[in-house]
């Protein structure tokens, strides 16, 4: 397997977890790491830290393993997942 560490700021961990779901993985443990399966791929939420830019300004930033049997499947599970982290502002 391949795999790919990432960090992601500003989500809240709960819909982070859910975008796993909706891309067909299923939850396997119920405590850090978080771990979700699906066919052919594995991801793990590391952990989940507070970076604060200023003292009212707090946002989160949780680590996530991404797992694939290939690279090219790694590539994807990246994209559909960075396509649910999408934010857009306005």
């Amino acid at each position: 397997m391949v795999d790919r560490i990432l960090e992601f700021r500003g989500i809240n961990l709960d819909h982070l977890g859910m975008y796993f779901e909706e891309l067909g993985g299923r939850l396997v443990t119920d405590s850090f790491p978080f771990v979700y399966e699906a066919g052919g791929w594995r991801a793990e939420i590391i952990s989940e830290d507070e970076l604060a830019f200023t003292k009212t300004f707090i946002v989160n930033a949780v680590h996530i393993r991404f797992a694939a049997e290939t690279m090219g499947e790694l590539e994807q599970l990246i994209k559909n997942y960075r396509y649910k982290t999408t934010r857009v502002g306005g």
